[in-house]
């Protein structure tokens, strides 16, 4: 009876060590892809608060993009938008891409209310699949993704930035 225990007791401890380390290197294979898949701006498509699509074919050539994955309640996220509207003029330059995750009204609301909405190079979208955050390897907000005027990856950064700090970023390319 104690052999058959000890037995059982071993199998289940080298099932579920091999299940763990299965699973962790799965997880870190998983990254891998993703961190390549971003090194240039991965194939997206979402609506705009105009109810149109907003793909890859819409972004300009030859022109830095920061993507800013924001939600209207979130204090840094609105910090963001208001020191991105104080600084704006610096940002002519740069298509500025914000996704959420949240109603399109909402969306509309935020852009109006930090006077984003008049630019041709600043653009709001609705992600109603959820795939931004996983497509762009960002987990918190806001979390801003910067992109070359090549489209390749300049970096991804956590929480608010100062508008001084991502000029320098974008511009350094």
């Amino acid at each position: 009876m104690r052999k058959s225990l000890k037995i059982i007791f071993v199998m289940l401890f080298a099932g579920t060590f091999l299940f763990l380390g299965y699973e962790l290197i799965s997880k870190i294979n998983y990254k891998k892809r993703v961190q390549e898949n971003i090194k240039t701006i991965p194939e997206f498509s979402y609506l705009n608060v105009n109810g149109e699509n907003f793909t890859n074919d819409d972004l300009k050539k030859d022109i830095p993009a920061l993507f800013i994955y924001f939600n209207t309640d979130c204090d840094y996220c609105n910090e963001e938008a208001k020191m991105l509207s104080q600084n704006i003029k610096k940002f002519r330059d740069v298509q500025i891409i914000f996704v959420s995750f949240e109603s399109i009204n909402q969306i509309k609301k935020f852009a109006q209310q930090y006077k984003l909405n008049n630019y041709d190079n600043i653009h709001f979208l609705h992600d109603s699949k959820l795939t931004f955050a996983s497509t762009f390897d960002v987990n918190s907000l806001p979390s801003l993704v910067l992109y070359d005027k090549n489209h390749k990856l300049i970096e991804k950064i956590k929480g608010q930035t100062k508008s001084e700090i991502l000029i320098k970023k974008l511009n350094a390319q």
